[in-house]
């Protein structure tokens, strides 16, 4: 069994859910967990934020399970490190982008977008924007048939300078992207001391 299977599988079987597993030349084997989601009901109000985490109790519950399974299959490595997600959570798939809907990510793309003929300004691959659901006008309206971010890239203004109150807004710039075309996403890490805001639509 590889690898990836086995940790999958312990870690699903303990009530969790895997997020990431990062292996060192050192023989640091790091496995990044999180609590289940659910994607919310309509008419139901939202989880707070924060409300619910991965404690230290629940990281060393995997570990002690992950030590004997890794054993078992005869799984080399020198260290293992169970831990909950950064503030750069990975975004592993279509469950993942339908939760963090409206927050802020950094995503790159397997090939580069954008030119002449595209609404993305430069040929380009590492993108920062917000998600949202895209809908392409010739699918069904109330299907999802991708994904898109959204930002404007305003000009860095220099220690001093006055910004003019009639200087005209960047522009919005939308890339739409499917999964298949990403080579990784996570949340973008920025730093809030007022938390995440719940997201629209699900009061």
């Amino acid at each position: 069994m590889r690898l990836k299977e086995i940790i999958e599988q312990t870690v699903a079987g303990l009530g969790y859910e895997l997020v990431e597993i990062q292996r060192s030349t050192a023989g640091l084997l790091r496995v990044t967990i999180d609590l289940p989601w659910s994607e919310p009901v309509v008419g139901v109000p939202p989880t707070p934020s924060g409300a619910a985490f991965v404690t230290v109790e629940d990281c060393e519950k995997v570990t002690r399970q992950l030590l004997f399974a890794l054993e078992v299959d005869s799984i080399e490595f020198k260290r293992l490190e169970v831990s909950s997600p950064g503030i750069d959570r990975l975004l592993r798939g279509q469950r993942d982008f339908e939760r963090f809907i409206g927050e802020v990510i950094d995503l790159t793309l397997k090939e580069p977008v954008g030119g002449s003929t595209e609404q993305v300004s430069a040929r380009r691959k590492k993108f920062r924007g917000t998600l949202e659901h895209r809908q392409y006008p010739q699918g069904d309206p109330g299907k999802v048939q991708g994904w898109q971010i959204v930002w404007s890239e305003v000009p860095a203004v220099k220690p001093g300078q006055r910004v003019s109150k009639k200087r005209a807004p960047a522009p919005v710039q939308v890339l739409g992207f499917t999964l298949d075309e990403l080579k990784e996403a996570r949340l973008a890490p920025i730093v809030s001391f007022k938390g995440r805001a719940a997201k629209p639509g699900l009061d």
